[in-house]
């Protein structure tokens, strides 16, 4: 889908805040229609509603109008809830109107298939004629918290807590699962859109609006597919830029998920493992459930900054203890022992039968002395060794016959959050929903209450992450760089590996020697001067697995096995596969015993060339131990890749090896990619399987390389 230029966040503004809107299609006898109205009401939304039905005098108790062209003032939004026959009569009302905002529940666009699509294409380009901006069609609708505006379509409760998290869903009957969610974990809302078809106004232009959006400080996303790749990594680097997290929910891990929401879209939804590639790289925070979506955006828009990942624990509770120590550990959270001030005050503090260490159990005398937790907080609040503190205690439930006592206590603990110069985090013990007398304390003193150690911990480990990314990408130069051409002509199809070492080796990659032998005595002479012990390869485009047919003999000491392992390899080839065409046979010296690893890069669909880092050789089946990344990356970017390997150790001497020069290796792994990128438009697949890391020393032993079948020669610049 192309970008729509006229969809910018400042239309996009005027979009989401009208001062009225017209209900199209409105009847007594539809549930959307009277669910949309009594949104509008409940929310007190203090601009105009008309209701306009061709059929009715009266609908939902107020005056219906025959037509839009019947409604004497400017109308900012239409809501349309007519038939999919009726609504190109709509839109051309309208447009006669000069009403350039529309919100379309209808369905039987592109959802359903060919005729769908081609009703869309007539649907956007009239609206696109008359400087109309369609929200779905297929969508239920927004709700603008903070306006008080809900044109949404499905039932919504009051009261909508207003707060600091945009959510964007590509669902619809979701839409309002997050909402009751939100009500009753308290997490508060600015907004909360629901796309529809996405037919003109998509998921990255709404993103683009809220991080204009002064309301919004977390954007919470529910994602089907990314239908605007190029869209969505610039306002994903926007919002890094701006300071604003995303956080996304983005369904399609497994085949049959993909294939219900490429129906349910129609859009295409690409591999996930990339998709997960991507997120690290553009400072997308992804989570695995609506829960952890709510809880960790939540938590980002109510939460200071994380400076660090010291954290320090204060609880009633030695069990919560131990499962804060284990999640911690998980999330790769560090829990230092308290400064020695701060020991020595707590055990002033503590009952004597208390363990004073971090995690910190207070023990149940807290029923006792209902000021024991809040002094102790106060005191691990002020300790100089740790970067954030995490309080596990529960927002109230039943309001008592004197709630006096129990305003102070909460009073005193918002004093505390306030005024520390750390963050502090409340945990609830569990995910429990918070009773109205819970809200109404949380929000008499404006609290904000994590659900749930399991949840919590998650949504800790992600805001962590993300606050690291973000202080790194301040401090790093964006890793795209010029263009190169290819020095000398790419090909058509897959070339052997004699051909695609000397491509990279042209193009400043390191490999091993390697000479092409085409009788027994050249791979003899060949042997001589590289240097025994050798390995010998067939060389054949038409042969994918060259060991597989015999087409290998490793570690050959003599000039005589030589002779002999080159005729051995070509009756094997003959034998095995006899249709394939041999260039002739690869002869290159052994290499001594090292780490080795597999590079790769591939063309995804959706986002372009993908670099696969990983442990290579006989590993790569086996473990599948490999990190990605989309293109352009730097050396930097490269050397966190080999950092998250499994496998890293190897790299970094493990059980008696000589631990590798990462420098050097990220510096070769770049230069793959740089060559992969000069010739991007023609290049189908590149593999370096292994590339040879022993110290210092860094060789590609084999190569794979293909191209697109229509390639054409790149010209030498």
């Amino acid at each position: 889908m192309k970008a729509k230029p006229f969809v910018t966040p400042e239309r996009l503004r005027r979009f989401f805040h009208p001062q009225n809107v017209a209900l199209v299609g409105a009847t007594d006898k539809s549930r959307w229609s009277v669910f949309t109205f009594a949104n509008l009401k409940s929310m007190n939304f203090p601009g105009e509603i008309y209701c306009v039905n061709p059929n009715r005098d009266v609908v939902h108790g107020q005056k219906a109008y025959r037509s839009l062209l019947e409604i004497e003032e400017p109308i900012d939004l239409a809501y349309v809830m007519v038939s999919t026959s009726q609504i190109m009569q709509v839109m051309d009302e309208a447009a006669k109107k000069q009403i350039r905002n529309l919100v379309l529940l209808t369905s039987g666009f592109s959802e359903i298939g060919r005729e769908g699509s081609e009703r869309e294409r007539e649907l956007v380009a009239f609206a696109e004629a008359h400087d109309q901006v369609i929200l779905g069609p297929n969508g239920n609708g927004f709700i603008n918290v903070t306006a008080q505006l809900t044109p949404y379509g499905l039932p919504i409760t009051p009261p909508v807590k207003a707060g600091p998290v945009g959510v964007v869903l590509q669902s619809g009957a979701l839409a309002s699962s997050i909402l009751t969610l939100a009500q009753v974990r308290n997490v508060g809302l600015s907004f909360l859109v629901s796309m529809g078809n996405e037919t003109m106004i998509s998921a990255t232009d709404v993103i683009d609006y809220l991080i204009e959006d002064e309301s919004t400080r977390v954007i919470a996303l529910f994602l089907e597919s990314i239908r605007q790749p190029g869209e969505f990594a610039r306002v994903a680097r926007k919002a890094l830029e701006r300071g604003k997290p995303i956080v996304a929910l983005k369904i399609g891990r497994s085949e049959e998920s993909a294939r219900t929401a490429m129906a349910h879209t129609g859009a295409l939804v690409g591999d996930d493992a990339v998709n997960d590639a991507v997120f690290r790289q553009l400072g997308v925070i992804r989570v695995d459930s609506l829960e952890d979506l709510l809880t960790t955006a939540g938590l980002l828009g109510c939460t200071p900054p994380l400076a660090g990942r010291r954290m320090g624990v204060v609880t009633p509770s030695g069990g919560a203890c131990d499962i804060l120590s284990d999640r911690a550990q998980d999330e790769g959270i560090e829990l230092p022992p308290f400064a020695p001030e701060t020991t020595a005050e707590l055990k002033q503090i503590v009952p004597p039968f208390s363990t004073v260490h971090n995690p910190l159990d207070v023990t149940g005398y807290v029923v006792v002395d209902r000021t024991l937790l809040l002094r102790a907080l106060s005191t691990v609040a002020n300790d100089p060794g740790l970067d954030f503190i995490v309080c596990l205690t529960e927002p109230p439930r039943v309001k008592p016959d004197d709630p006096q006592p129990m305003y102070e206590q909460f009073d005193n603990l918002a004093r505390i959050v306030r005024e520390s110069r750390r963050p502090i985090v409340l945990f609830t013990n569990t995910a429990i929903d918070i009773t109205p007398f819970g809200q109404e304390v949380i929000d008499r003193f404006g609290l904000h209450f994590v659900g749930g150690m399991e949840h919590g911990m998650t949504a800790l480990g992600k805001a962590l992450w993300w606050h690291e990314k973000r202080a790194r990408a301040q401090t790093e130069l964006p890793p795209a760089e010029p263009r190169e051409g290819a020095r000398g002509d790419t090909g058509v199809g897959e070339w052997s590996e004699y051909r695609a070492r000397l491509f990279l080796q042209e193009h400043g990659v390191p490999v091993v020697p390697g000479l092409l032998a085409t009788s027994a005595g050249e791979a003899a002479a060949a042997a001589r001067e590289l240097g025994l012990p050798v390995a010998l390869k067939v060389q054949s485009s038409d042969i994918a697995h060259k060991s597989d047919i015999g087409g290998v003999v490793l570690n050959l000491r003599s000039e005589r096995e030589v002779e002999e392992a080159y005729q051995t390899i070509l009756n094997n080839v003959r034998q095995r596969s006899p249709a394939s065409r041999v260039e002739g046979v690869l002869v290159s010296p052994m290499r001594a015993a090292g780490t080795e690893l597999l590079v790769g890069i591939v063309k995804d669909p959706l986002w372009g060339l993908v670099l696969a880092v990983g442990l290579g050789g006989v590993f790569v089946e086996v473990l599948k131990d490999t990190s990605l990344r989309v293109l352009p990356v730097d050396r930097a970017e490269i050397k966190r890749m080999l950092e998250e390997l499994r496998g890293a150790a190897l790299l970094k001497g493990a059980r008696g090896r000589a631990p590798a020069d990462l420098d050097q290796v990220a510096e070769a792994i770049y230069r793959v990619t740089r060559v992969a990128l000069s010739v991007s438009d023609q290049l189908q697949a590149l593999e370096i399987n292994p590339l040879w890391v022993r110290g210092t020393q860094v060789e590609a032993l084999d190569a794979l390389i293909k191209w697109n079948e229509s390639s054409a020669a790149v010209s030498k610049p």
